[in-house]
């Protein structure tokens, strides 16, 4: 077990916020008005971190594009929400599950139920992630508020010394974690209306933050065509609907094309844009899709061209 007698009193995100000293005593309109205000200034927050995000991101759109996989580890709230965003990324851009995976101090009952101390044994990070098979190949993302969090540290420490890219995500200036990751995000959102309630604002940021990560890490892979998804897993009668709309958006189809287009290519949106942009069949339009690494524009320009 780590050492986890530590002064964290100089934690922003464990500093009292003036503005919300007397809540306790507003109405429920002035609670939630408040929380609204402080909630405006998170995106301000994450775009004075942009460039590192951009950063990052270059350095996970080069480790997937190789091959490799993302991790996030994180603990608590940073926990969950690496699970939430590493489990939205099959249905939305049909990858693999291994490709973006999480990992949370005290397993995934940790999910659901806070398990206390999980996240103060750095031995632990670093056994989690061995589990995974993690290689040099990967990268790893280590979140955590405070940027102190002594698993995230251990995942970090171990992923690198296997040569695996690291990136730490915090929410102090100077975070611990950074000291651990080829890439540094610190967004300072200030502190909580809560004292060091990091589910709020801190989390709100993370959330952003990591929203941005995977989206544009598979838009640059080729998973989007203009706005849309024309990778999703229509694995639901909702999906299916949307993906009709998809195809006739973009092929300018109307609804039974699209829906038997569809049918051919076993509700694959991508080849089936391609095959009625191309005017090849299925096969082809696979094909295609291969040779372009993808990228619907350039499948529809390699079918055409083959016709």
């Amino acid at each position: 077990m780590s050492n986890v007698n530590v002064n964290i009193t100089s934690l922003t995100t464990e500093q009292r916020n003036d503005r919300s000293r007397n809540i306790d005593q507003l109405s429920t309109l002035e609670i939630i008005s408040l929380m609204n205000k402080e909630d405006g200034t998170v995106a301000e927050a994450v775009e004075k971190a942009l460039p590192q995000i951009e950063a990052a991101i270059e350095a996970i759109y080069h480790t997937l594009k190789n091959n490799g996989r993302l991790f996030y580890v994180g603990a608590g709230t940073s926990g969950r929400l690496g699970v939430l965003d590493a489990a939205e990324c099959p249905p939305t851009f049909c990858t693999p599950p291994e490709l973006v995976q999480a990992i949370i101090a005290g397993g995934e009952s940790a999910i659901f139920t806070a398990v206390e101390g999980a996240e103060d044994c750095r031995e632990d990070g670093a056994k989690d992630l061995e589990r995974k098979g993690i290689t040099k190949s990967d990268v790893v993302v280590g979140i955590a508020a405070s940027g102190r969090t002594p698993y995230v540290i251990g995942a970090l420490e171990y992923a690198r010394s296997l040569g695996a890219v690291t990136v730490s995500l915090a929410c102090n200036q100077n975070a611990e974690i950074s000291q651990y990751a080829d890439h540094k995000i610190e967004v300072v959102v200030g502190p909580e209306i809560l004292s060091g309630s990091t589910r709020l604002k801190s989390a709100t940021a993370q959330k952003m933050i990591l929203n941005m990560l995977s989206t544009t890490t598979m838009i640059k892979l080729g998973k989007i065509y203009d706005n849309l998804m024309v990778d999703l897993h229509a694995s639901n009668i909702k999906l299916v609907e949307r993906a009709k709309r998809i195809v006739m958006e973009i092929t300018g189809v109307a609804y039974e094309e699209a829906a038997e287009a569809l049918k051919l290519t076993n509700q694959k949106v991508k080849p089936a844009i391609v095959m009625l942009m191309g005017g090849v069949s299925v096969e082809r339009a696979n094909e295609a899709i291969e040779q372009a690494n993808g990228f619907t524009r350039r499948a529809i320009e390699l079918a055409k061209e083959g016709k």
